[in-house]
């Protein structure tokens, strides 16, 4: 159980350094505005910076997010029913979740690749450069991935042993 909380560890400090990126979005949006309204000197790369920032960010900030319980769910089932009830479900989530986040994250890193390999840039005036972005999908879902891998394996230790302490082996 140590490799699940190393797993929960190094998304919560994924997670972390990730959320700073939330302030250089907010900077470029306050500078945009003041360069735009104030000076009449609009830029022509702050709104394609800021959509990819925060494009960025929330796709690195998932795995953090699952850890933290902050997806939406639909817990119309969920606490109803007994605590392997809940935890049957729970292992029928996570997987759907890392069948789809698995088939992105292989599908990602193709994307990054062909990106990095072929410079391909996007359609903007000044050609920014995809990678990066394509880099941002690829890391992020991998992060999910790798998460909803853990979380599968505490539902089903839950599934056999709902009395079992998961808490122990979570990260703090």
């Amino acid at each position: 159980m140590g490799l699940l909380a190393w797993v929960d560890r190094l998304n919560i400090l994924f997670g972390r350094v990730v959320s700073f990126l939330i302030w250089f979005g907010i900077a470029i949006i306050v500078l945009e505005v003041a360069l735009r309204y104030v000076f009449n000197m609009p830029t022509v790369w702050g709104p394609g910076y800021t959509q990819r920032i925060f494009a960025s960010y929330f796709i690195l900030i998932g795995a953090y997010t699952l850890i933290n319980n902050g997806h939406v769910r639909v817990d119309l089932l969920l606490g109803t029913r007994s605590a392997r009830w809940n935890a049957l479900l729970d292992l029928l989530n996570y997987a759907i979740l890392v069948l789809w986040a698995g088939a992105l994250t292989y599908e990602g890193w193709y994307y990054f690749e062909e990106a990095w390999a072929f410079n391909e840039t996007d359609d903007s005036a000044l050609g920014h450069p995809m990678w990066p972005v394509k880099l941002a999908l690829f890391l992020g879902v991998l992060m999910i991935t790798l998460q909803g891998i853990v979380e599968i394996i505490r539902s089903a230790v839950l599934v056999v042993r709902p009395d079992f302490d998961i808490k122990r082996v979570k990260a703090a």
